[in-house]
């Protein structure tokens, strides 16, 4: 017999839309390592990329970003790296936070938990990653760093993005 999250990841969609984002006062898109693993781990898994940008590190312009890409009827979860640090100008946390209809707690709290056991010790209490919905689209957000970008996807995001889906569009 079959648990219920293993039920659930059966009936999840076996491809899902999705827009890049990444956070940067200096990548381009042929220097944006992070933002072409993302694309390159979710084409491998069966996922579609229908939309990349890199945006300064501004709250106004991450939000307004974010929430274009959120309205969009093509994008089903949107991915964010980098801005997710402490420093004065990191404001990925903040624009995310303010936009979110419903927090994923859990993802942060693993990804700093995997991040302190696996990799980088003490220094994951820096990291300000964080997910949740905007209505129907799924938003992660996570560090710039290929590490960090390597690990929240495969570990969290990848075995998770067709359940959370599914959760999303149940009542669809």
């Amino acid at each position: 017999m079959l648990t219920s999250t293993e039920e659930h990841r059966r009936e999840a969609p076996v491809s899902v839309s999705c827009a890049i984002i990444t956070v940067s006062d200096t990548r381009t898109p042929e220097t944006d390592k992070s933002g072409q693993l993302i694309r390159d781990l979710l084409e491998e898994k069966g996922y579609t990329v229908t939309e990349y940008a890199i945006v300064r590190d501004e709250y106004d312009g991450i939000k307004t970003l974010l929430r274009s890409a959120a309205e969009n009827p093509e994008v089903e979860a949107v991915l964010l790296n980098g801005g997710t640090g402490i420093a004065g100008r990191d404001t990925t946390y903040e624009a995310v936070r303010d936009q979110l209809d419903k927090e994923m707690p859990g993802f942060g709290e693993l990804f700093r938990y995997l991040s302190f056991t696996e990799d980088i010790g003490s220094a994951a209490i820096l990291s300000r990653a964080i997910a949740g919905t905007i209505g129907q689209t799924a938003v992660f957000s996570m560090p710039g760093s290929t590490g960090a970008v390597r690990l929240a996807m495969t570990r969290l995001i990848i075995p998770e993005l067709g359940h959370v889906m599914r959760e999303l569009y149940k009542d669809k």
